[in-house]
């Protein structure tokens, strides 16, 4: 058996890739196992923001309203390519929560989490402003309060990337079978996915975040114990055609008192979510249903003139939320902050990651960090609040001046794709076009901005190998593609994996 590495982490979402991150940048030796692709399950069905979460504080969390708002800001320096700026407006009428309340929760959002670069709060005359053309008659008081939209899975895909290059092992589609304490160290057995081949890693710590999946971990792991568990909660999301003008996006107060966003998404479409109902079945079996679809649909349409109809459903999609379960009935009013609890009486530690979000995945893996210290105490100290992720190096964060410099340099972009580019890969689009001098050098064009370069820069780069993993998560290149289209892409990455392009 090879030498033991220092921790095995178990996961590859947004939280499992950030603590492997930051341990290597701590120069632990890190072994992540992934048992599908990175971020293919909640990592990449959120609502895709990054924010504090100002309906949090009608819950009176917060400490997590703080922790979120400040993260925020180091997120939005840290990868200024895939978090942006988005102000966010809130109609209000008076079947809504009451104007007080909503100015008390907006003065705490403005000051609570150290807010440096995003402007403040105010308050919005619907009638006059064009924040309002798109709503329904009725609605003439709004407020506006700033928060940032974010590319979920490839924020997942950049923890790992970073991971990776700081010396650790990412290994996808391997599952996790067992573990058990042996000397002082934790012998584990994963199993590719593919092949069935099993393979055993030596570790010194073990951490479990495997999101929907973490209680099932526990049960594989010889002698755990453990006094938390969490609570599933579905949350579903449709894509439209864009029904407002403007780049602002929405928060709805709808009937059941629960929030709605509409955020504009990749340009000319809408993103509607989310619902919170409790789900006990499979994670991986999670889908929207018509019942969750209606509901959405219901709720932009008591606010907006020219609300999509069914018809005018694009995609939908459901997550499974991992919430920590503070026994509280309301999915609603189940905390979205994170326990970390280490168990290590016989030894070698294990530490079991419950709950979290997007916007805290980096502060989650710092804090997970602190809990291992006493067992490796000639690790590095804190580091990631002042690190870019990869492809943020640019132009001060800049993102329009960045853009412009990237099609000043590649003249043959299209606009469009020239915006494609420097979203996705920031500074390390130049490394994905390297020499091309015209489209026609990007290779294969597959669909509307989609070359072959970009296909075969993922499969080399970021662990991509079928066609889901490039179209749905690593892009949304299948939202503008044809069934046709999505076909030939599926049987042309299948002949690579077959060795036969």
């Amino acid at each position: 058996m090879a030498d033991a590495v220092d921790l095995l982490v178990i996961g590859g979402g947004i939280n499992g890739a950030g603590i492997a991150r930051d341990a290597a940048g701590r120069g632990l030796s890190v072994v992540l196992c992934e048992k599908g692709d990175l971020a293919e399950a909640t990592s990449s069905r959120s609502s895709k923001l990054v924010h504090g979460g100002l309906r949090y504080l009608e819950y009176y969390q917060f400490r997590l309203v703080h922790e979120a708002l400040a993260e925020r800001e180091v997120l939005l320096r840290s990868a200024p390519h895939v978090v942006w700026p988005t102000r966010f407006v809130l109609p209000h009428s008076p079947q809504d929560r009451p104007a007080w309340m909503l100015r008390i929760g907006l003065f705490l959002y403005d000051h609570i989490g150290g807010r440096r670069t995003l402007p403040g709060c105010r308050a919005l005359d619907l009638r006059r402003e064009p924040e309002g053309a798109a709503l329904a008659p009725g609605y003439v008081k709004g407020f506006e309060y700033p928060d940032c939209c974010a590319d979920d899975a490839r924020l997942t895909i950049l923890a790992a990337l970073d991971a990776r290059e700081r010396g650790a092992r990412i290994l996808t589609r391997m599952l996790f079978e067992t573990a058990r304490r042996d000397g002082g160290l934790w012998r584990a057995t994963i199993v590719d996915a593919a092949s069935g081949e099993k393979r055993e890693i030596a570790a010194r710590a073990l951490v479990n975040a495997a999101g929907p999946w973490v209680d099932q971990v526990i049960g594989r792991v010889d002698g755990a114990k453990t006094k938390f568990s969490v609570k599933l909660v579905k949350g579903s999301h449709i894509v439209t055609p864009k029904f407002f003008d403007g780049p602002q996006a929405y928060l709805m107060q709808n009937h059941d008192r629960r929030v709605i966003f509409v955020i504009p998404y990749q340009g000319d479409l809408a993103l509607i979510g989310t619902t919170e109902i409790p789900f006990d079945g499979a994670p991986e079996t999670v889908a929207a249903d018509e019942e969750e679809i209606v509901y959405l649909l219901a709720a932009v349409a008591g606010y907006f003139r020219n609300a999509p109809r069914r018809e005018d459903v694009i995609e939908a999609w459901a997550g499974v939320r991992p919430l920590f379960d503070d026994g509280h009935g309301d999915p609603s009013a189940v905390t979205r902050d994170y326990v970390l609890e280490l168990d290590a009486a016989d030894g070698a530690p294990l530490l079991n990651v419950f709950g979290g979000k997007i916007t805290t995945f980096r502060r989650l893996a710092e804090h997970a960090l602190h809990k291992l210290k006493p067992f490796f105490p000639t690790a590095s100290g804190d580091w990631t609040a002042r690190a870019t992720l990869p492809g943020g190096e640019i132009d001060d964060g800049d993102f329009e001046r960045f853009v412009a410099r990237l099609a000043g340099e590649y003249p043959f972009l299209p606009p469009s794709l020239a915006l494609h580019y420097a979203r996705l890969y920031g500074a390390r689009a130049t490394k994905l076009i390297g020499a091309a001098a015209s489209l026609a050098d990007l290779g294969r064009r597959f669909g509307p901005d989609f070359y072959e370069r970009e296909a075969l820069y993922l499969v080399a780069e970021e662990w991509a190998e079928t066609a889901d993993d490039i179209l749905v998560r690593r892009t949304k290149h299948g939202l503008r593609m044809s069934a046709d289209e999505r076909a030939e892409f599926a049987s042309w990455i299948e002949s690579r994996a077959g060795g036969d392009a």
